[in-house]
């Protein structure tokens, strides 16, 4: 029992999902936040006893409560999908058994190869991963209304059609997208490009999609205050003008891991993502980039994943730097619990501020004349992180890429190279968005390298 508060080694198992390595030391918060990723609804009291009636070991404890049908003697108060303690709780609990300087210390909750860690708290998803989240965001009458404008909205929502490993494929959700005024929905089908092609459904905002805005772009700005400025990240006040707008019917609607394209949104963006309608899954993984050196695989779960509970009426905040660091989906589920207005749909709104700088007339051109996407270094060690310019024709169903590549150049504040030197005030503007260039500029010549 004392080796056990002191935290044992252990052997991996399937079923704790672990990672297939040798032997590693556990904490006894790790053990329970293990047990918590698997049976999110029990108490930590019920896991604990558990732990401790079975000497330690994960496996047979999770084996023992999985097996036992009957009735937990402690259950969770909460009567909702999705409800857990914070995982600090066990920390505070376990140091209180154990009584030792190791268990009392901060614990690192990270998922691990081959895991899936659960969160739920929001003091754990702050922590644990780049991303913020606002339960119960709206009143709710106003929650409802929004859903029930969009859900109107969805029927006539399209899927994206692009090219993916030569093959020709629709988005498994379908969506649509949603600016402010007239001016900004015609430049935005004219002159805008999204995987290498121009949108076919752009809409003016609607009633209720107007009213939350300020909301969710006090909710952001606030949340963004909380945390240190990165490099690259814009220190002004975060302002959304546009809306992507999500329908996922039934569970098996979804999206798979991607970072979000930051061509319009500029390095470090942040994005206010708010969920009505069926609770889902949203999981996220950090990249881990390939080291030549070592010959190391580049191996998409090598830190596991995390999965973010999303209810009703939630504003899931995501923070700079997570577009460039790790990626996010949407997973087919089993089954979901259907929602009294929305049924089996889920509604996801992501709020976005289109940079005025990085208007597509000023960002450089591929040889192709169309412009060129913004991407980040992310699966190899050197260059990590760097941005860089490509083209993006080739995800157009019977296009390919040009040669274009270029090296992207920003200030600590995120500023382009192009913006001192190209724009000034008081002349023509583009597209309603609020920039405006010299009559006598030239368009950016884009250089290969």
């Amino acid at each position: 029992m004392d080796a056990f508060l002191r935290g044992t080694k252990r052997k991996s198992s399937s079923l704790t999902q672990g990672s297939g390595q040798d032997d590693v030391e556990e904490s006894t918060e790790m053990k329970l936040a293990l047990l918590a990723s698997l049976l999110p609804n029990l108490t930590q009291e019920v896991l604990l006893d558990a732990l401790l009636a079975k000497e330690g070991s994960v496996d047979q404890a999770a084996s023992s409560l999985l097996d036992n049908q009957t009735e937990p003697k402690k259950p969770c108060a909460a009567a909702t999908v999705g409800a857990q303690t914070s995982l600090k709780s066990f920390a505070s609990k376990s140091s209180a058994a154990g009584g030792g300087a190791e268990a009392a210390k901060k614990a690192k909750l990270l998922s691990k190869k081959g895991t899936t860690l659960y969160l739920y708290d929001p003091e754990d998803i702050a922590e644990h991963t780049p991303c913020s989240i606002i339960h119960n965001f709206l009143p709710q009458e106003e929650a409802n209304d929004l859903l029930r404008e969009m859900l109107e909205e969805s029927k006539s929502f399209k899927r994206v059609t692009f090219k993916l490993f030569e093959n020709t494929v629709q988005s498994p959700h379908s969506s649509s997208f949603y600016v402010a005024t007239e001016a900004e929905l015609n430049t935005q089908k004219h002159e805008y490009f999204y995987y290498g092609g121009r949108l076919e459904d752009v809409r003016r905002i609607t009633p209720q999609l107007l009213r939350v805005r300020p909301k969710v772009q006090e909710a952001v700005n606030k949340a963004l205050q909380s945390r240190k400025k990165l490099r690259y990240q814009c220190p002004d006040e975060w302002t959304p003008n546009a809306a992507f707008v999500n329908c996922y019917d039934g569970p098996q609607e979804s999206v798979g891991y991607h970072s979000d394209h930051l061509t319009y949104l500029g390095p470090k963006a942040a994005i206010g993502s708010l969920s009505l309608g069926v609770a889902r899954e949203f999981r996220v993984r950090r990249i881990v980039p390939k080291d030549a050196d070592n010959n190391l695989t580049d191996d998409p779960d090598a830190q596991g994943q995390i999965s973010i509970h999303l209810p009703h009426n939630s504003l899931l905040i995501m923070h700079s730097g997570m577009q460039e660091e790790w990626k996010h989906a949407i997973t087919p589920a089993q089954a979901i619990d259907p929602h009294p207005i929305a049924g089996n749909r889920r509604i996801n709104i992501t709020y976005r501020d289109y940079k005025r700088n990085f208007h597509p007339n000023f960002t450089p051109r591929c040889k192709c004349n169309l412009p060129a996407i913004l991407r980040t270094v992310q699966r190899k060690k050197d260059n990590w992180g760097r941005y860089f310019w490509m083209c993006h024709r080739g995800n157009v169903p019977g296009q390919v890429n040009c040669s274009f590549f270029q090296w992207a150049d920003f200030d600590d504040n995120g500023i382009p190279s192009w913006d001192t030197a190209r724009y000034r005030k008081n002349s023509t503007t583009i597209g309603g968005q609020g920039l405006e260039l010299s009559p006598t500029e030239e368009q950016p010549i884009a250089t290969d390298q």
